[in-house]
């Protein structure tokens, strides 16, 4: 028999055993044109690869004369069922070839372990490999069956509103504008519909950019279809119907719509939309795209907080897409001289109680700033949460971030300040508006600066009182 191999032939691929895996893998190569030789002890199986035109070789895999003959194939596949004997292959390759990129077939974790330690790159274990493209396909169907039901329920519809409940962010605004986009294209009026009182001037101007026009106090009944975006944990506390329900955070009650989609996994609600939008035919605008990638970003902090691979996923998807000069507009907005004063004020007025950081910013013109001061002083070494509070008017406001998995931020401004405020955001991020109350007759426009020192004395001891109760903070930590 002669098995030297012509230089002008050496194969790209070597296979060594050729039962059930190998097979599948030798004939994927050889359909896709590559140059492929395979070994295997079995004579009846090598001659029916030669019958499909395949270059195989009668050899048990352990021979130790196999390696010589693949000093030029750099890549070489070891696919049998027995373990030991690819183990045997795997060392005699790498003692002949260190360079060889060498995968090996495993039957269980135990053996994967094994195989890898004797120094294979790449160990696969069909059971494994097999059940994760059954759950590919699981999610592929679930996503399919969403986006049918979902399709079904707009298209019935005559008119629509998507409603942003309370809480005003790129991500509630680019998923709002997506699925109005979607229903739009299928023929059904659309309006998105804000729901709130904590519009902050920053997320105005980026609805703005993509002309979205943002209702306010609408008659919800007038429309036969109502759709929320990003607020399931409030659907109990709706003061109308709504029959879609999308969302990205955990919810403890269930939201009983006709339809819901809500998907803990991912880190926002434009990734469900995005998927959508890839599951579906309707053609959207380019400003779409940005706009749901900005949403994915600015939610996840741009991939440092709560990200998944879904959400890395889904921006891969959007970003050809997406209009570069429109999401630097998006991302790179100037900071105002307001923002500025309010962060200066947070950095000098800051106080650090283990992880915890919390800044007195006094009286304010742009509540919006407190957000962006919160964002930012969470950077700072060794804090884990940051809550920044002024007065403005005859409002207390607060904000706060957080990147401790144990500080759920929505909970914690509402058990402070009970039912006095109005509390919007989520485990990582939240804001409250607490009024005034019995201070309501000192404001910042008084002439009196001796009240108004009052005024925040009695602010600031209350504010950290209540927030230090909540989070178990002592003052002399």
């Amino acid at each position: 028999m002669n098995d030297s191999l012509p230089q002008e032939t050496v194969p790209e691929y070597a296979i060594l055993g050729c039962g059930s895996v190998g097979h599948v893998v030798a004939t994927k190569l050889h359909e896709r044109g590559e140059e492929i030789i395979i070994f295997d002890k079995d004579p009846s199986r090598v001659e029916a690869l030669r019958d499909q035109d395949m270059n195989a070789v009668e050899r048990d895999i352990t021979d130790p004369e196999i390696p010589q003959l693949l000093t030029d194939t750099p890549v070489a596949l070891v696919l049998t069922s027995s373990v030991e004997d690819n183990k045997t292959a795997l060392r005699s390759l790498k003692e002949e070839n260190p360079d060889q990129y060498v995968v090996v077939r495993a039957t269980d974790p135990v053996s994967h372990d094994e195989i890898e330690e004797e120094g294979a790159d790449e160990v696969i274990n069909p059971p494994q490999v097999i059940a994760e493209s059954a759950l590919r396909a699981l999610e592929a169907g679930e996503m399919e069956n969403r986006v049918e039901r979902l399709l079904g329920v707009i298209k019935n519809s005559e008119s629509l509103a998507v409603v942003i409940y309370r809480s005003f962010e790129p991500d509630e605004i680019a998923s709002a504008y997506a699925l109005r986009s979607v229903a739009e294209e299928l023929g059904v009026d659309t309006e998105v519909v804000y729901c709130g009182s904590q519009r902050h001037q920053r997320n105005v101007a980026f609805a703005n950019l993509l002309e979205l026009e943002i209702a306010e106090d609408e008659e919800l009944s007038r429309f036969d279809t109502v759709a929320v975006v990003d607020s399931a944990d409030e659907f109990n506390d709706f003061e109308f119907d709504a029959q879609i329900v999308i969302d990205h955070n955990p919810t403890e009650t269930a939201a009983e719509a006709e339809y819901t989609d809500i998907r803990s996994n991912v880190g926002s609600t434009s990734t469900i939309l995005t998927k959508y939008l890839q599951e579906t035919e309707v053609d959207v605008s380019g400003s779409v795209y940005t706009a749901l990638l900005h949403g994915i970003r600015s939610e996840t902090s741009y991939f440092r907080r709560n990200t998944t691979p879904a959400d890395l996923t889904a921006a891969a998807y959007l970003f050809p897409f997406a209009d570069k000069d429109l999401l630097e507009q998006l991302e790179s907005p100037s900071m105002s001289a307001d923002e500025f004063d309010v962060l200066a004020e947070a950095v000098r007025n800051r106080e650090v109680f283990g992880p915890h950081l919390v800044s007195n910013v006094g009286f304010l013109t742009s509540p919006d700033a407190l957000t962006w001061s919160a964002e930012t002083l969470l950077d700072l070494e060794g804090v884990t949460t940051t809550v920044v509070f002024g007065v403005s008017e005859d409002t207390i406001h607060v904000a706060g971030r957080s990147k401790d998995a144990r500080v759920n931020l929505a909970d914690v401004l509402e058990e402070s300040f009970d039912e006095e405020a109005e509390t919007v955001g989520h485990s990582d991020e939240a804001r409250s508006s607490v009024p005034l109350g019995i201070f309501r007759t000192v404001g910042a426009d008084d002439a009196d600066r001796e009240d108004q020192e009052v005024l925040l004395e009695l602010v600031d001891e209350t504010v950290k009182t209540k927030l230090f109760d909540v989070l178990n903070v002592e003052e002399d930590e």
